[in-house]
């Protein structure tokens, strides 16, 4: 029987599920000291089997968030070009910041909403006065968490989307892996969208292309393991304790890895789509 063992990154229910798995594709490289995997699910059963929508899936391994934070402009611009590539190439991108600001371990989506540069109200003589007319159109919105707002983060976006009418969507949360060692250490991102609370087993509405009828991208950090899968991947065998399924895990640095993830995954959506701006330049708008 195969064990099952909660995970948000698609990359470890690959390695637990899809080794001989038909109907996916994997490949990875090392850049700049970064280990990239790149995994597309295809079909139906693999999505089945990994537990995962079809989609592209991006992880890349190895950032020093609890390290050295001085000198990532070579990371950020990788993880930028990664998010660049799942993007149409023109119209308003619309950046939602999931999560509660109250929980460190999940306020990583807010966090990284507040590093992103929205640009959509910067147009006519304003931009051309303060020489930012190349910005690309860009909204930000933290909607916080229901039980705060009594408002699904799903119908939040439904109603902006009437409104502003972005091109895509970049989705940010926290997510849980199965292992201690990729908390912090580890960015994930996907075309397959994102379901807001995932991190912290409060699964919402799903924000993807079939929901919002526009290209949805997920972006996430793991921050969190629960305490079942957290054994169980420790002892090899299923745990058998229900109450560890409630219990979640957070690595004593919680809030340095998360104002770092943050900082990280902020300046790279900015050097996504603000690509006719220099890393300095953007670093100065921030």
């Amino acid at each position: 029987m195969r064990m099952i063992l909660r995970t948000d990154l698609a990359l470890e229910s690959h390695e637990m599920n899809g080794e001989d798995c038909e109907g996916l594709t994997f490949e990875k490289h090392s850049e700049c000291g970064l280990n990239i995997h790149r995994l597309n699910i295809r079909t139906a059963s693999a999505s089945q089997r990994l537990a995962k929508p079809i989609g592209n899936y991006v992880t890349i391994e190895s950032l020093p968030l609890s390290e050295n934070f001085r000198d990532v402009k070579e990371q950020i611009i990788i993880i930028s070009k990664e998010i660049l590539s799942m993007l149409p190439d023109k119209g308003t991108v619309l950046v939602i910041g999931i999560g509660n600001t109250e929980i460190t371990s999940d306020a990583l989506g807010p966090m990284s909403a507040q590093m992103v540069i929205a640009t959509r109200h910067i147009s006519g003589e304003l931009a051309k006065s303060t020489g930012l007319s190349l910005l690309r159109p860009t909204a930000v919105i933290s909607p916080g968490v229901l039980g705060k707002t009594g408002i699904e983060t799903g119908e939040v976006v439904l109603s902006l989307l009437k409104s502003i009418k972005p091109a895509a969507v970049i989705a940010i949360d926290a997510l849980a892996s199965k292992s201690v060692s990729r908390l912090g250490t580890t960015i994930q991102i996907s075309d397959s969208g994102i379901s807001p609370g995932s991190g912290i087993g409060n699964n919402r509405l799903r924000l993807d292309k079939a929901s919002l009828g526009i290209p949805v991208i997920g972006i996430g950090i793991p921050t969190v393991v629960d305490a079942y899968t957290l054994v169980s991947d420790l002892t090899g065998t299923q745990a058998d304790f229900d109450k560890g399924k409630q219990l979640m895990v957070t690595p004593k640095e919680i809030d340095l890895l998360t104002e770092r993830g943050a900082k990280l995954i902020g300046m790279s959506i900015n050097c996504a789509l603000q690509q006719s701006y220099s890393f300095e330049d953007l670093t100065r708008l921030v």
